[in-house]
């Protein structure tokens, strides 16, 4: 595996492979990697000619600066591991390589997906990412990128911000990977102590218990019920939701082919998220 730190090299790499007209793939991702990231690049490496694989942890995106100063950083086993996948590239920049003054970043409104979930309650949590990402598609220029279900609001902003932008990058949504308990396979999860690990397994048995009985409520009537239930429960509920995966509306009176339930709650000091589609269709199905 080769490893390149600046866009210089990364660049005149590339340059030498896109004359032979390799299909590039692209997995983003900010370290602490786990099998869900290997299931993405696995994917990759089935369908492109050459996978680049990014590590970056872009401060621009963490709107809670005891987030970014907690986030695990495990670069040397990183390595190993995406190593050990035969990755092509490893892309190893510092924010200065990224972030660089001489680069332009164009006016990009995100518009109505920022205002509810994640954007919510991250303000300008998705303006970082789309902007690492417009700036990491930019250098590597890929066919395609891959990025995981578990963080759908933010895979739906980038396929939007790609289409809109004329990037011609194809978004390749991978389903979510789980623990055998049900866990969703987070690099967060690796900050949770022994009874938090425990108690995050409420989130999965709640959306597993939602795909019970949705039918018997309507979206409004059965996020209530949800809501009182996490009172009950040793997690602090930050939202849930209920929301068409195909128009991102949200939902209030009636169920749709392409629901899905979408949860943020805190185990300790550690903020998690799920989703889940209410009537067990994948959310690859649409």
């Amino acid at each position: 595996m080769k490893i390149i730190r600046t866009k210089k090299s990364i660049n005149h790499f590339l340059d030498k492979k896109r004359s032979k007209n390799l299909c590039i793939g692209f997995v983003p991702t900010m370290g602490a990697l786990h099998s869900g990231h290997s299931s993405l690049i696995e994917k990759a490496k089935n369908e492109c000619d050459l996978v680049i694989v990014s590590i970056f942890v872009n401060p621009k995106q963490f709107n809670n600066s005891n987030d970014f100063k907690h986030y695990p950083i495990k670069t040397n086993e990183d390595i190993n591991l995406l190593n050990s996948l035969a990755v092509d590239v490893l892309f190893l920049p510092k924010v200065e390589e990224v972030y660089s003054q001489e680069f332009v970043m164009p006016n990009y409104t995100i518009g109505a997906l920022d205002s509810i979930m994640e954007g919510k309650f991250r303000p300008g949590h998705f303006n970082g990412v789309v902007e690492v990402v417009y700036r990491l598609f930019s250098i590597i220029r890929p066919q395609k990128a891959y990025f995981g279900l578990k963080d759908f609001q933010q895979l739906a902003i980038i396929k939007k911000m790609s289409e809109e932008m004329h990037l011609h990058v194809e978004i390749i949504p991978c389903d979510t990977l789980r623990e055998k308990d049900g866990l969703a396979l987070s690099s967060r999860n690796l900050r949770l102590n022994e009874e938090e690990r425990k108690n995050a397994l409420f989130i999965y048995q709640t959306l597993k218990e939602i795909q019970k009985i949705y039918m018997k409520f309507k979206p409004i009537e059965l996020k209530k019920k949800m809501t009182e239930l996490f009172k009950n429960s040793p997690l602090k509920l930050e939202y849930i939701e209920f929301i068409d995966s195909s128009s991102f509306e949200v939902l209030e009176e009636n169920w749709t082919d392409f629901s899905i339930a979408c949860i943020a709650a805190y185990a300790g000091e550690v903020r998690l998220i799920d989703n889940m589609s209410v009537n067990k269709r994948t959310l690859l199905d649409k």
